[in-house]
């Protein structure tokens, strides 16, 4: 395990590589998996004050169900989008065969980081890289076009913990032994 400040980074981190292909996996972490999306705090009420204006993008029964139940549940103590059926996001849409995310321009920090994962151990964050069979494609492009996971998850690790303790985590990775040259 390694650690910036008071972030803990998992071993499977360093030496991944990732690059979504949505033709191949059509959305799928949008639909499997028993919980919605983890929800920051602050994150709640922008989702809970754009579902109006999310109308027209999502299909009826979604726009009824977020009428009935809202669009954020507590699992745990903590903050999810809700699911429909307990498979996909109450946001998700269908664009011919690809599930979409119709606050795209908003998604919840954990979207923009998977399949990385921020839990708690010790009090601190834990980044942890959630492998998935949806994902195999994903990770077959990323090592075929040589993107780093912390690579395509950069603009999302900037906004959480900002450019400098990126660039710390961009050093400390090129001087691990897990480097980027294992994959």
């Amino acid at each position: 395990m390694l650690a910036i400040d008071d972030v803990l980074i998992d071993d499977g981190i360093p030496g991944s590589f990732f690059s979504c292909d949505l033709a191949s996996c059509k959305g799928a972490c949008c639909v499997e998996g028993e919980l919605g999306a983890p929800v920051l705090e602050k994150e709640a009420e922008s989702l809970r004050e754009i579902v109006g204006t999310l109308s027209q993008r999502l299909p009826e029964k979604n726009r009824r169900y977020i009428r009935r139940h809202g669009c954020l549940e507590i699992y745990r103590g903590s903050l999810y989008t809700r699911t429909m059926d307990g498979r996909e996001c109450v946001f998700a849409f269908r664009d011919k065969d690809i599930t979409l995310c119709a606050i795209e321009k908003r998604k919840p920090l954990s979207c923009r980081l998977f399949p990385i994962r921020i839990i708690k151990k010790f009090g601190l964050d834990y980044l942890v890289y959630e492998r998935h069979a949806m994902c195999r494609q994903a990770v077959k492009e990323g090592i075929d076009k040589g993107v780093p996971l912390i690579d395509y998850v950069a603009e999302a690790l900037i906004d959480r913990y900002g450019l400098t303790w990126y660039r710390r985590l961009k050093d400390l990775l090129a001087n691990s032994p897990m480097n980027y040259a294992r994959h």
